[in-house]
């Protein structure tokens, strides 16, 4: 089986790259021609068996006007990351007639249908969405030559998508591209006096990146998306992940040539990069476990790992022609980024002590405050740069070495900060407009602190002025309610914090599985726990919430018959921790 890449030039003035890997993602060939004849030529021996060619250029083509459907749709998920297709249409000459990628598939026998299952086919595809989706950029890298891009410009962003390639080896099917013909094509980059010799070498990595398209669409379906059809048109992707988000307009510094240094660092950070998405799912997995564990409130906890393209303009930056990062893998700490958002500003600090107690703390920056004490409103956020001590019991191995930023923020703060972002790095406040913006903006900032103030204060009276429920309300079902328990649990801690509604739900089942069916036997229960002597055991460092509370107090009482509950299995280590401590063992 081969793959083929082929970068079509719109006539056979221009040059067309090819490339050819081999059933294991091998790099075979590489090469630019010009004429059909020469496609043909030099593809004959790869395309007479199995194999699948991925052509970036129309097939199909059949509407008189405008976009075709394919475009349209892949615009609508695509065209905000820069990445939208061009418009293709019978009005331009190019597809009046048979167009040129249509009549190198017939030349080649190829079956040009993306939902046949004929063994020697071809499908179109387009570059821009194709490396937005396997590399997560923010927005496309702009190695193509327009008005306005100098030589050194394509050239830095051209080598930043070679690295990308070069990153593919630890990827899902891997590309192995490594090989003196690669090497040449870098070197060339790296030497080029002029545009055209940069025209050249970026048609032949273009058609590298569309052979591996083709694999990738053989061996991840599932991870592929086809817009359009064979009768309208089509084009074949690798399928935007749901999670990625636009680079706001104007955030990315423009990109300088690499160091030596600073382009071994982004290789080395490419080729690592599967490794570090794995890492950061363990620390949003780690800090999550920490939070529930804890019985601490939040809204989320999500993660991202730094994507090679942001890594790589961030290794650029140089003041006064002195790299800022001197070491790049070691000085830019937020390669993997946590974000916390929690629902009340008293929970920010609450997560903070929290995870002082069960993580190393490198750095810790209230960035709230580091703004009130020049005296004015604006950007708030607690951001923590963490680690993980390689001495811990139950530590994860695979954390172990890396480091990773946390933000703390609550909802309202949140809302601002991506607002105020969102507003600003667009660049779409006219110059006129700055000032009355940043008033408008400030105003906000005091008014959402203000909010955040009072969230808490309604919270804490709540709590205070919650009461026992009183007599139990006679009913079928043998569960105490999660609404009532929460009720209960409010008076009975009246000083701990809300819990998350599923944890309500959670505990009730657990309460159900040591055969309690009511309020009024619970508070029996709990009776017998010496609520002095348990704090001053488990030595709390944060205000654990109403379910932990109670938890810890179920745990007190029944011990290790509570450890070996069936809803309790996925936990046991933890349990029998916190029994020791309780028991005063540790």
């Amino acid at each position: 089986m081969h793959y083929v890449g082929v970068d079509l030039a719109w006539g056979e003035r221009n040059p067309t790259g090819l490339a050819v890997l081999d059933a294991e993602g091998r790099l075979l060939s590489v090469t630019a021609v010009r004429s059909d004849d020469e496609i043909a030529e030099h593809l004959a021996t790869y395309v007479e068996q199995d194999c699948l060619v991925a052509i970036d250029a129309p097939i199909v083509v059949r509407n008189p006007t405008g976009n075709r459907p394919a475009e349209a749709a892949l615009n609508k998920d695509f065209a905000r990351f820069d990445a939208g297709a061009h418009p293709s249409n019978t009005g331009k000459p190019e597809f009046r007639e048979q167009p040129r990628a249509a009549r190198v598939a017939a030349r080649l026998g190829l079956d040009v249908n993306p939902r046949s299952g004929r063994s020697r086919r071809a499908i179109e595809v387009y570059p821009h969405p194709a490396t937005v989706a396997l590399f997560r950029l923010g927005r496309t890298l702009k190695y193509k030559d327009k008005t306005g891009r100098d030589l050194e410009r394509l050239r830095a962003e051209l080598l930043v998508l070679i690295d990308l390639v070069e990153g593919l080896a630890s990827a899902d099917p891997p590309l192995r591209v490594d090989g003196p013909v690669w090497r040449a094509l870098r070197t060339a980059v790296e030497r080029a006096g002029r545009k055209s010799e940069l025209r050249v070498v970026e048609d032949q990595v273009d058609a590298v990146v569309f052979a591996y398209i083709a694999l990738f669409a053989d061996r991840r379906p599932e991870l592929t998306t086809t817009y359009g059809d064979l009768e309208t048109g089509y084009i074949v992707t690798p399928t935007l992940p749901a999670d990625l988000t636009p680079t706001p307009r104007g955030a990315r510094a423009s990109v300088v040539p690499l160091p030596a240094d600073a382009a071994s660092a982004v290789r080395e950070y490419a080729e690592g990069w599967p490794q570090l998405r794995a890492a950061t799912d363990g620390f949003v997995g780690l800090v999550t476990s920490i939070l529930d564990e804890a019985g601490i409130n939040y809204l989320t906890v999500t993660g991202r790992a730094k994507s090679v393209t942001s890594f790589a303009a961030k290794a650029a930056r140089s003041v006064d022609g002195r790299p800022v990062y001197a070491d790049p893998l070691r000085d830019i700490t937020d390669q993997i980024g946590i974000r916390v958002i929690t629902y009340v500003h008293s929970d920010v600090q609450a997560v903070a002590n929290l995870l002082e107690d069960q993580v190393v703390i490198l750095d810790d920056r209230d960035m709230g405050q580091e703004t009130a004490s020049e005296g004015r409103f604006g950007y708030a956020s607690r951001h923590l740069l963490v680690g993980i001590d390689p001495a811990r019991p139950g530590r994860d191995e695979t954390l172990v070495g890396r480091q990773a930023q946390i933000q703390i923020r609550t909802v309202l703060q949140h809302a601002w900060a991506e607002f105020e972002h969102d507003i600003r790095y667009k660049g779409t406040i006219p110059d006129e407009h700055v000032p009355d913006f940043d008033r408008r903006f400030t105003l906000a900032a005091g008014l959402l602190e203000l909010a955040d103030r009072e969230f808490s204060t309604i919270r804490d009276r709540i709590q205070q002025g919650m009461a026992d429920p009183g007599a139990e309300v006679e009913d079928d079902d043998p569960r105490i309610p999660p609404r009532e328990l929460a009720a209960f649990l409010a008076g009975q801690y009246a000083d701990a914090g809300w819990s998350r509604t599923d944890h309500y739900e959670w505990i009730a089942a657990l309460v159900l599985e040591l055969g309690i069916t009511s309020l009024g036997a619970l508070g029996e229960t709990l009776s017998s726990v010496d609520a002095d002597l348990l704090r001053e055991r488990m030595g709390y460092r944060y205000p654990p919430g109403a379910v932990r509370r109670l938890d810890d107090d179920l745990l007190w009482v029944y011990g290790d018959t509570y450890v070996a509950l069936r809803a309790n299995a996925h936990r046991v280590p933890a349990l029998r921790a916190r029994l020791a401590k309780m028991r005063g063992e540790v």
